[in-house]
């Protein structure tokens, strides 16, 4: 068996959350923040899938309050969560539960999510809560990918128009920032577009903010 490698402290004892369960609840925050940031703004209608042992406790646990959290942007420290719910129908976002309890899934604790905005657009992601608040993506708008979200990682979302990935990369490249990873997908050609690009700097702010001065840009994040 290889032994687990950690980046921090932080992948031991986990981030500051709101309780009870790294696992299921700032996990499962970090999953649905996630897409709120992809996405730029909280979407009209989400779809969970829940597997395993995520559809086993998700109430109990507080999984369905924290992935509703995350969707609407709250961080796993935010008090707020344990109200998310009240608050979605509050603000006319309509969720959908699909519960698989036993779901054909690699890791108990995954859920993929199918959101849509009020624009009509829809996105897709598959992500899994291995620990500690730790996240992995497996699935981004139907495409595979393998994405550890405990190294940093800037996540860039673009119109699809030419030049757009040697503008960034050219950007990382002039502040000495290495790409490790990464993925790139699209909606069609000339619509929204999405980089996903982790990086072994931890100094990122000064990248983010002339990546931000790209025209055709949507939103940029960066995940430390």
């Amino acid at each position: 068996m290889k032994p687990l490698k950690f980046q921090s402290v932080f992948d031991i004892i986990g981030p500051v959350m709101i309780g009870p369960s790294s696992s299921h609840t700032a996990g499962a925050v970090r999953i649905g923040r996630l897409i709120h940031s992809i996405l730029g703004m909280e979407p009209k209608e989400v779809t969970f899938h829940l597997y395993n042992s995520f559809a086993k406790t998700y109430r109990g646990h507080g999984t369905d309050r924290a992935l509703v959290a995350g969707i609407m942007g709250m961080d796993t420290d935010n008090p707020n969560i344990k109200h998310s719910l009240e608050i979605a129908h509050e603000k006319g976002i309509r969720i959908y539960w699909e519960i698989l309890k036993k779901g054909d899934a690699p890791h108990p604790n995954t859920v993929k999510i199918e959101v849509k905005d009020s624009n009509g657009n829809s996105m897709s992601l598959t992500g899994i809560s291995i620990g500690g608040g730790n996240i992995q993506v497996t699935e981004l708008n139907g495409f595979a990918v393998t994405l550890q979200m405990n190294t940093p990682t800037i996540i860039v979302v673009h119109q699809d128009v030419p030049g757009m990935i040697a503008k960034v990369t050219d950007i990382l490249s002039d502040h000495d920032i290495n790409i490790a990873q990464m993925n790139v997908t699209r909606e069609n050609v000339g619509q929204k577009a999405i980089m996903i690009i982790e990086v072994d700097s931890r100094d990122c702010q000064d990248a983010v903010n002339a990546i931000e001065t790209i025209p055709h840009l949507y939103n940029v994040n960066y995940f430390g």
